[in-house]
């Protein structure tokens, strides 16, 4: 049986983590290891105690999250910070996070299997965080009311609600681009704009984005954070069950947003 190094090396490779860019706290790759071996792998979006619950009660001691242990900057290791930390120590839990790299990725990453799960096939990158590309994007010919229906269906069945600015009966969406999680603020409803781009999906973004959008001449559906960014999780679980022969398996825990 494969040690937690041994799986977190291959995803390193795969994603390409150590070559990407990410925020400070993001600390991809591996961050809490254990004894092992690995037999049973869970994969998430977020870090929480639910999350560690969840792993624990399916028998998984590698999980993999988008989200990592540190999302939140550096804090002291007391109340729940020391229970979910306990509690992963007590049941020899390794901990593996991806964030960016897993976004980006062609194959296995949330904008590009986001895109494909609304029927949109990716010609292209979309927006650059210290050069390197995150999103996808390409061209089409299809009603703008049925990309926000796609994201309506898609974000209610993970716990969520997707909406969109205004667009006027009939529009059509002509040019896309997706970037999942926290995609819409000023820098890439700008870059959007530059590019030509009428219909830009997110998981969501602040407020002003909903009126900048329309002075820029962009449709923005907002298909909720924790829904856009579940597809990577689950294809990084069918990629390591299928490398290792390890069962792996996705814990959908909504949040709501």
């Amino acid at each position: 049986m494969p040690a937690a190094r041994d799986l977190a090396d291959w995803l390193d490779a795969l994603l390409d983590v150590p070559g990407f860019p990410d925020y400070p706290a993001a600390l991809n790759g591996l961050q809490l290891d254990h004894r092992g071996p690995v037999h049973c792998i869970a994969t998430a979006v977020d870090f929480s105690q639910r999350t560690i619950d969840a792993t624990i009660a399916t028998g998984a001691n590698f999980l993999v999250l988008h989200h990592g242990m540190f999302w939140g900057g550096a804090q002291r290791i007391v109340g729940p910070a020391w229970q979910r930390l306990s509690a992963l120590v007590r049941h020899d839990v390794a901990v593996y996070a991806v964030h960016l790299p897993l976004d980006a990725h062609p194959d296995l990453g949330n904008c590009a299997l986001l895109a494909r799960e609304f029927a949109l096939e990716p010609s292209a990158t979309f927006h650059e965080y210290q050069g390197r590309a995150i999103g996808a994007s390409g061209v089409t010919d299809v009603e703008t009311r049925i990309l926000l229906e796609h994201a309506q269906r898609f974000a209610s069945a993970h716990g969520g609600m997707a909406r969109a600015t205004p667009f006027p009966d009939g529009a059509r969406t002509k040019r896309w681009a997706v970037l999942t999680g926290a995609g819409a603020d000023s820098n890439t409803l700008h870059d959007a704009a530059r590019r030509g781009i009428d219909t830009l999906i997110v998981g969501e973004g602040p407020h002003h984005t909903t009126v900048d959008a329309s002075e820029l001449g962009l449709v923005v559906i907002y298909a909720g954070h924790y829904a856009t960014e579940t597809l990577g999780v689950q294809a990084i679980a069918a990629a390591l069950e299928a490398r290792f022969g390890i069962h792996a398996e996705f814990l959908s825990l909504p949040t709501g947003s």
